[in-house]
């Protein structure tokens, strides 16, 4: 399998257009219990880690995966199973994501493109406990193509991260840039990235660097806007009566271990 790595990649305001145009969120079989905010532990790594897309390598096999079970809107004839690990290290949160996939598609090109209208997962977080405080979104599509906002106030006001900035988050994805025609074949694929703390500090100075005890408040996503068969997933429920990845109140729980 190649491996690919960059800088960064992207997603703009077309997006949330696109993303607000469905139905109600829910959970396939779930009981309303199950729609309380979820709570995530991030461990500490105790090893350098290598930015390489590597789902199976040693320093994540003891990070428990989470998973995106709540869809918004209707529920999709295509569902992807989509897993995250989170963790951290004194410099940096790390992220990975596997996802299950089928009807794969890239084309966005540059960085703060639409990404959300490919293949695409999503990671919205406050450094700190209070979502009023605001958030930031790093949407990334299967090609390593990212977009990277902060905001206070969800879409409004938005900074988007500086193109030396995104270049300082280290990425690695195994699928192509562009992925055009879509594959309709069911495929696996990974991204992986690294977030410095004091990149985020430019943009959020009162982040909680995370440490055992630490809270952030966070929601993680996976959609597919413009694919052939468009879905809008969520680990943390958010009770909308139409898709809408930007409601800070829905955020789950981040604990740093």
């Amino acid at each position: 399998m190649s491996v690919f790595r960059a800088g960064l990649a992207s997603c703009s305001w077309p997006v949330f257009v696109t993303v607000l145009g469905c139905a109600s969120a829910t959970r396939p079989g779930g009981a309303m219990d199950d729609r309380q905010p979820r709570t995530y532990e991030v461990v500490r790594l105790t090893a350098p880690v290598t930015i390489d897309a590597d789902w199976d390598k040693p320093v994540w096999k003891s990070v428990k995966p989470l998973e995106l079970t709540f869809f918004m809107g209707e529920r999709p004839e295509h569902f992807p199973k989509v897993q995250a690990r989170l963790a951290y290290d004194a410099e940096a949160i790390y992220a990975i994501f596997r996802v299950q996939d089928r009807y794969v598609r890239a084309v966005a090109r540059q960085h703060q493109d639409a990404v959300c209208r490919d293949s695409c997962v999503e990671f919205f977080f406050t450094p700190a406990s209070d979502t009023a405080t605001g958030y930031f979104n790093v949407e990334m599509n299967c090609g390593g193509t990212m977009l990277f906002h902060f905001q206070v106030v969800p879409r409004q006001n938005q900074v988007p991260l500086s193109p030396a900035d995104l270049e300082r988050v280290e990425v690695a994805h195994t699928m192509p840039k562009i992925v055009e025609p879509e594959i309709a074949t069911p495929t696996t694929w990974t991204v992986e990235y690294r977030i410095p703390f004091d990149l985020l500090r430019k943009y959020y100075p009162a982040i909680r660097k995370p440490a055992p005890g630490v809270v952030w408040k966070a929601n993680l996503y996976k959609c597919g806007d413009a694919t052939s068969h468009p879905h809008w997933l969520t680990w943390s429920y958010v009770d909308r009566p139409r898709p809408d990845f930007h409601v800070p109140t829905s955020f789950g729980t981040l604990l740093f271990r």
